[in-house]
């Protein structure tokens, strides 16, 4: 009674480095822990073990980083914006909030400053007497990335920013959130399900299954010289316009395991085509196989040996 008697495995085993002014694109299923490491790197979740570092500082000892001024270098940019708003207040208090809070600003040069941040991201200064409910999709998404820029954030986590968003607006957010990198030499980590999304915003691509990176590499790496099956199955996903570029589609068979209870050697073997017996008894490790560019795969995708 009151004992755990299994663990869920959002994020296991999990590392990596993003690059100041860069982007990393992390891509996967839903349920892989993608929003849960973008919670981890932010602070708003603890982890059972393990450190992340910001300026060479661990963000999870206070000795070394206070949680406050971290605040002020790491924000977020939510799935839904419309769902972190207080719909009680209008756009000034909900992008001023920061501001206020961390004490920067007050009465008319908050009022300045809110209509600032809302011209940087293409919104017209009198929205900011308006309401959420009075929005629209892509203009409660960019109060939201005003309200994450308030603070002049070095670092910012985008969790799945425009999934929510219909199409002809997804590239202008998409054009925004760039512009807004080269202005203020921002650091994204950037999440998605579509692997074309974040092809067009990153430098790096990290691909998740359930919990753990199975491929790491440069953008341009990813695409030219996938080292994964699931990376594969992931491209193949995406629909191609030009009926002349198309291939065929590789359609993955079987169900994502639970994180309660991951299948024992590598997570994706129950679906894999090209594992072998090896790949349900050994995990393998996220490997560098050729200069920048990590797998976690023992199976040549090429390989007869198939498991039994």
């Amino acid at each position: 009674m009151g004992k755990p008697i299994s663990w869920v495995h959002a994020v296991d085993d999990v590392s990596f480095t993003i690059k100041r002014g860069q982007t990393l694109g992390l891509v996967g299923e839903s349920g892989c822990g993608k929003t849960t490491i973008g919670r981890l790197v932010l602070n708003l979740i603890k982890p059972t073990s393990g450190e992340v570092y910001f300026e060479n500082k661990n963000i999870y000892d206070k000795k070394q980083c206070n949680e406050k001024e971290f605040r002020k270098c790491a924000q977020i940019i939510f799935q839904d914006a419309f769902s972190s708003f207080d719909i009680r207040k209008n756009v000034e208090s909900i992008v001023g909030e920061p501001l206020v809070v961390h004490g920067i600003a007050g009465g008319k040069e908050l009022k300045e400053k809110v209509a600032e941040l809302l011209k940087t991201v293409g919104l017209k200064p009198e929205i900011a007497r308006e309401y959420p409910h009075t929005l629209s999709s892509g203009q409660k998404q960019c109060v939201g990335i005003a309200r994450s820029l308030a603070l002049n954030p070095k670092f910012i986590v985008g969790d799945e920013p425009i999934s929510a968003l219909d199409v002809s607006v997804r590239a202008q957010v998409l054009n925004l959130m760039r512009d807004l990198q080269e202005k203020f030499n921002l650091t994204y980590l950037f999440i998605s399900h579509d692997i074309r999304v974040v092809q067009y915003l990153s430098n790096y691509i990290a691909v998740m299954y359930v919990g753990k990176m199975v491929e790491m590499a440069p953008t341009e790496e990813i695409f030219a010289h996938r080292l994964h099956p699931y990376t594969e199955a992931l491209l193949t996903a995406v629909p191609i316009e030009d009926p002349y570029l198309r291939r065929p589609r590789e359609i993955l068979q079987g169900e994502v395991p639970s994180p309660v209870d991951p299948p024992p050697g590598c997570r994706f073997y129950p679906r894999c085509q090209y594992a072998m017996q090896r790949c349900k008894e050994e995990d393998p490790q996220l490997e560098e196989k050729v200069p920048g560019h990590f797998a976690a795969c023992f199976a040549d995708f090429h390989s007869s040996e198939r498991i039994i």
